[in-house]
């Protein structure tokens, strides 16, 4: 199988990202990289007294204005890069701050961050809910984990079973992110196992903040190949068409 080159999660200035969009365009371009998502942090948790947010309405308009610019201008230039409009939610904010300010059909993509309690799941869970109601099918993002730790799952079935019905019945991908090996290393095994007779979904983002990481997809794709995971794959790229 060929890979596409991807990086489904990369920061701007709009947060903690030390280059503007423009800028990590142009780089994207010149590393002829195929599709490429824009997935500024959002909080209200500890997170946003640490480093910069998308924590203004206007902020958030700004931000995706500018997205939107980019890819009418990559489009009428006629460019292969495909430039996805993301969001990166941190599940320690509160959940009335994020169903006040964010809405899902803005965006192309929304990656959920710290999922890591039955909380989290369950909060996960109900915004996805809630927007299902408010939004038409047709207008809706995908859904990710940002740089998800299996571990946090890993000893308790019950849990597990718990995950994997919510990744089923909201299409909500994996993310293989090349800033945490760790996360896709062979002690987990058993839940690439399981991600591949589910069918769930994964792709490949860098979580990168500069420009030096942008590429930086060899190793997942090494590791999705060993876990025979290329469907999978395969099937990110076929709810991606639907955007």
């Amino acid at each position: 199988m060929i890979f596409p080159r991807v990086n489904f999660h990369i920061h701007s200035i709009y947060s903690d990202g030390g280059f503007s969009i423009r800028v990590i365009v142009r780089r994207a371009l010149k590393l002829k990289l195929e599709y490429i998502a824009i997935t500024d942090h959002f909080s209200n948790s500890w997170k946003c007294q640490v480093i910069p947010t998308l924590s203004t309405p206007r902020k958030i308009a700004h931000y995706l204005t500018t997205l939107t610019h980019h890819q009418k201008k990559l489009k009428e230039k006629g460019r292969s890069l495909r430039l996805y409009k993301g969001i990166e939610i941190d599940l320690g904010s509160s959940e009335e701050y994020i169903k006040n300010s964010i809405n899902p059909e803005d965006y192309d993509i929304i990656l959920f961050e710290y999922l890591e309690t039955q909380e989290g799941l369950a909060l996960a869970n109900e915004l996805i809910n809630y927007w299902k109601e408010r939004v038409p099918s047709n207008s809706f993002p995908l859904f990710g984990l940002a740089h998800f730790d299996p571990f946090h799952y890993s000893n308790d079935n019950l849990r597990k079973d718990t995950l994997f019905d919510f990744l089923k019945s909201h299409s909500v991908y994996f993310e293989f992110n090349s800033r945490y090996p760790e996360y896709y290393s062979l002690k987990h095994e058993d839940f690439f196992k399981r991600l591949k007779q589910e069918y769930i979904p994964i792709t490949i983002g860098t979580d990168s903040h500069g420009l030096r990481r942008l590429n930086d997809y060899s190793e997942p794709i090494q590791m999705i190949q060993y876990y025979s995971l290329e469907n999978n794959f395969l099937s990110f790229f076929d709810l991606l068409k639907k955007l």
